[in-house]
């Protein structure tokens, strides 16, 4: 339970943050946002709020979602014969329309729909309770709303607020705003992570930072703030020099030039063989000392978001010159890294979700249509055009993308499954 609740609140909060860029910097652009859902699946709980968006909490706890006026699949379908009932206000004009069969408006009028239109014109034409002998159009109020058939309420979506509407600029912003997000928050909690061990390690220097009880650097007398200036007569300055040679020398005896309290001595020391993956490596028991300043911390945050973001743009570029769906994770391997993250502990689950967070960030810009990247990119084509590409082949285009993330996902899943089941 406890792996489970680990994995929908790192996945969920994850999700949210990147959505609710999105959503930000649509209202910021005059976008219509039509819904907000916290969750997936059927509604549980729905509110219309003043600023014309239906904010959801949705039975599943996974993630969510934004919708905005003018994307497409988000647009309700109204179909001549639709029966369905309307309320008027005191001008006359339609403020709500009701096609869903689970929702009953009392002060409503009902109708066999003939035609409408919800983006321009805004009118809705129409036999009142079905009489053929009474046809009448009714004129659209610009913020009605329309209660979809499964009960959710949202605003319509005229053409001055649909995402085409607003500039070029801004609908870039809009696209680029869900992985700007996810990388505030990897700095956020990368951040939050060092502040919580204490200060941030640092490795440019050859000094010990702590000596772990009952370890080999113990046991020969080693202690916190002595420097190793050699190792079997090879001078060494950084943390990443004395590293290499301990870890390629198991059970192999070595010997220490060790400065401590400012006289130098010779350290006999031989590394504890420790497996790491399939090798085997010595350890000796010691950590880098840390920076503990505040601004240190804040410094240590933004590098290990930069050092996250290049560990993933090198993986990715492995994954063009060998591709191996064993380098690639799906839900299944997120799943498994948040049930070992939560047997480690709240630091181990910050990490975790901030690693996560990046590789969102830039998984996201990859220049792949139905992603952000590929949004992005037909943004600029649209630029250099002077006009957009047609719906239509923006529709293909996405589709295309939308069956390549389907198709790799489920290999990708597949390929956990195997490996962490079977």
């Amino acid at each position: 339970m406890k792996t489970i609740i680990t994995f929908i609140i790192v996945f969920g909060i994850l999700v949210l943050v990147h959505e609710f860029g999105h959503f930000f910097f649509a209202k910021r652009s005059g976008i219509l946002v039509r819904e907000f859902a916290i969750g997936m699946g059927p509604k549980i709980f729905a509110h219309q709020g003043k600023d014309g968006t239906a904010y959801t909490i949705r039975i599943l706890p996974i993630g969510g979602y934004v919708r905005m006026a003018g994307m497409g699949e988000d647009e309700t379908e109204l179909a001549p014969g639709m029966t369905l009932s309307v309320e008027l206000n005191e001008q006359e004009e339609v403020v709500k329309i009701n096609t869903s069969k689970k929702v009953q408006l009392t002060n409503s009028i009902p109708m066999e729909m003939l035609e409408a239109d919800l983006e321009e014109e805004l009118f809705i034409k129409g036999y009142v309770n079905g009489d053929e002998t009474n046809e009448i159009t009714y004129k659209v109020n610009h913020d009605a709303t329309i209660i979809e058939q499964d009960g959710t309420e949202v605003r319509i979506a005229p053409i001055d607020v649909q995402f085409q509407s607003a500039k070029l600029w801004q609908r870039m912003l809009t696209n680029f705003a869900g992985p700007m997000n996810n990388f505030i928050l990897a700095f956020v909690l990368f951040t939050l992570y060092v502040f919580m061990q204490g200060g941030v390690t640092y490795t440019n220097t050859n000094q010990i930072g702590d000596v772990q009880a009952d370890s080999p650097a113990q046991k020969a007398d080693l202690k916190a703030n002595d420097k190793i200036l050699a190792i079997d007569g090879k001078e060494v300055s950084t943390w990443e020099d004395f590293t290499k040679i301990i870890q390629a020398s198991p059970e192999k005896k070595l010997t220490l030039d060790v400065e401590s309290d400012g006289k130098t001595k010779e350290v006999a020391i031989t590394p504890k063989s420790q497996k790491s993956g399939e090798q085997e490596i010595g350890m000796i028991g010691i950590t880098p000392p840390k920076k503990t300043s505040f601004t240190d911390k804040l410094a240590g945050g933004i590098q290990t978001t930069l050092e996250s973001s290049m560990q993933i743009f090198k993986a990715l570029k492995s994954l063009f010159t060998g591709f191996s769906l064993d380098k690639l994770g799906g839900p299944v391997m997120m799943f498994q890294m948040s049930s070992e993250a939560s047997k480690a502990g709240l630091n181990t689950v910050i990490w975790l979700m901030a690693m996560l967070s990046v590789n969102l960030g830039i998984i996201n810009l990859l220049p792949i249509p139905a992603l952000d990247g590929g949004k992005i990119v037909l943004n600029i084509i649209e630029g250099l055009r002077g006009k957009p590409l047609s719906q239509e082949k923006e529709g293909i285009l996405t589709l295309i993308g939308f069956g390549f993330i389907m198709v790799l996902m489920v290999l990708v899943t597949w390929n956990d499954i195997q490996r962490f089941f079977f």
